[in-house]
């Protein structure tokens, strides 16, 4: 038994070094006419069809059409759902050497501002509107104050679009280690923080987890991408994987359960990347025994805590559940296989995958711990992110001298080498699949009329995994309305990131600095020591 709880993945298969553009152009090249991309609407008679030949073609494009205009290295933010255009851009963009910013198409105003300023975005491609949400005049009118922002690209005059560029003109050379997305995530201070990734660390990144999660049907692999394109999980693992294995990437602009047990069935779909919420939603759906999905083969999740129910209902159904651990920071880091143990593949996260280093350490200290341990989960490798853009002081606190990225998630490594979940160092509350950071939400709590300090926490749910739960101390006298609250901050946080749960408290437990010991909240939450406030 090792000393320490370190461990490395296998050296085999080696690392390429490669773009996404490498990665389409070589799928074209083992199969010009296979199908690539099929929009996945309700209506199938009228789905859109690439081949891959095609998809390159368009990408070619709108790459071109980038050009006509911009340089390589600039930033292209893309403030749409799942549409087959999200693709296109996707891969112009890494062909023209261009960096993307993925932004959530749920984002206020404000969030959508902080997130194109910050990342110095020189032109936003927008739908004109989303759930009944106006889009593209919100970013048209954001344009007026940002100086940088040169082009507000309506998502729905695409042909005009790509009708500006010049087709004779040459693509230029893009290094595998040059940026190519920026995808933001919050931290504890409240502020999103953007992660710069690179070509090559998604590349090789999404060619190990493909492999892993389509062993057996990569031949006939369809994959569906039922998560949305401005996560990790949508726009690398899901889009780039399918490229990797020359496979059909079924897309869909809203999840719905009975139109994704559709697509099942009529597109022969054989894998998914998907939060355990929605995989609840697709098995417990009465079409689901009902219609061929005969198909579908295997399932990778992740994104939120995996109850051990639902990938025990899984293997149930003949369906082979690959259980990740990863972040945005650092991508896919160890997986289950479908050879491991059901004990396994409930109760753990698997191996590294190839060339990742994943140990197990103090969080105080940094000194490593002992196998079965529990400790700050930190990785080492291609993988891990280049920097947070702009913010040498994040960059620094997340990546030691050594290359360690410090993950700030709590787990232990067994004498194998497997990974298991035990917490979060961070506050960060992961609601169906959606990160959630208290400090933005509380920040907003305590400018509510009545309420005088706030704390927010995750607390577990069946459904969700977790959902965002507020703690209120209210000014004395003042009386406390759980809907009145929740319709003030819609204002100006977007609707997954409304506490759903509402606690009242005398007095807050307190370190002896003052500070909220969230941890003792929550274990008064289990004694039934607070009143919950209904809505």
């Amino acid at each position: 038994m090792p000393e320490q709880a370190r461990i490395a993945g296998p050296s085999e298969p080696p690392l390429i070094e490669q773009t996404v553009g490498d990665l389409l152009r070589a799928a074209v090249y083992r199969a010009p006419g296979k199908l690539a991309l099929v929009e996945g609407s309700p209506d199938r008679a009228n789905r859109r069809r690439w081949t891959y030949a095609q998809l390159l073609s368009d990408s070619e494009a709108v790459a071109r059409a980038l050009l006509s205009r911009f340089q390589p290295g600039d930033h292209l933010a893309i403030w749409a759902p799942n549409i087959p255009e999200y693709q296109l851009l996707q891969y112009g963009a890494a062909l023209a050497g261009m960096v993307i910013v993925t932004v959530n198409p749920a984002f206020r105003p404000a969030e959508l501002r902080y997130a194109l300023e910050h990342a110095d975005v020189v032109a936003c491609f927008a739908v004109r509107a989303y759930r009944d949400r106006e889009m593209l005049s919100v970013a048209r009118e954001l344009s007026a104050e940002l100086p940088r922002l040169d082009l507000v690209q309506d998502m729905e005059e695409w042909d005009e679009f790509i009708a500006s560029g010049d087709p004779t003109v040459a693509l230029p050379h893009v290094e595998p280690g040059s940026p190519a997305q920026i995808l933001y995530t919050s931290g504890t201070t409240g502020l999103p923080k953007g992660a710069l990734l690179s070509h090559r660390a998604m590349t090789n990144n999404v060619s190990h987890d493909a492999d892993i999660i389509s062993a057996g049907v990569r031949d006939t692999a369809v994959w569906l991408a039922t998560l949305p394109m401005f996560h990790l999980a949508g726009c690398v693992v899901a889009a780039l994987g399918s490229l990797h294995l020359t496979a059909a990437l079924v897309t869909v602009r809203n999840f719905d359960a009975d139109l994704a047990i559709r697509l099942i069935e009529e597109e022969r779909v054989t894998l998914t990347n998907i939060v355990p919420t929605l995989m609840w939603a697709i098995i417990r759906h009465p079409e689901f025994s009902t219609r061929d999905v005969s198909s579908f083969h295997s399932v990778m999740l992740g994104g939120a805590p995996i109850p051990p129910e639902l990938v025990r209902q899984v293997k149930a159904r003949s369906i082979v559940p690959i259980v990740g651990y990863g972040l945005t920071e650092a991508a896919m880091t160890t997986t289950t296989r479908e050879e491991d143990s059901v004990d396994d593949q409930v109760g753990t996260c698997g191996l590294p995958l190839p060339h990742i280093e994943v140990a197990i350490a103090d969080p105080e200290t940094g000194e490593l711990k002992g196998p079965g341990e529990v400790g700050e989960i930190l990785t080492r490798g291609f993988h891990t992110l280049i920097g947070y853009y702009k913010n040498p002081d994040a960059t620094a606190a997340a990546l030691d001298p050594e290359g360690w990225l410090h993950t700030g998630d709590l787990g232990r490594l067994d004498e194998r080498g497997y990974l298991s979940m035990a917490g979060r160092a961070k506050d960060m509350i992961i609601r169906g699949g959606e990160n959630v950071y208290p400090r933005e939400i509380e920040d907003q709590l305590v400018q509510l009329p009545g309420i005088a300090d706030a704390a927010v926490i995750g607390l577990p749910d069946d459904y969700y995994g977790e959902v965002v739960t507020a703690f209120v101390r209210l000014a004395p006298g003042a009386e406390f309305d759980v809907r009145e609250s929740q319709a003030l901050l819609r204002q100006s946080l977007t609707g997954y990131k409304i506490p759903s749960r509402w606690f009242v408290v005398d007095e807050f437990p307190l370190t002896p600095s003052g500070k909220i010991q969230k941890f003792a909240l929550k274990d008064n939450w289990e004694h039934g020591i607070y009143w919950e406030a209904s809505a």
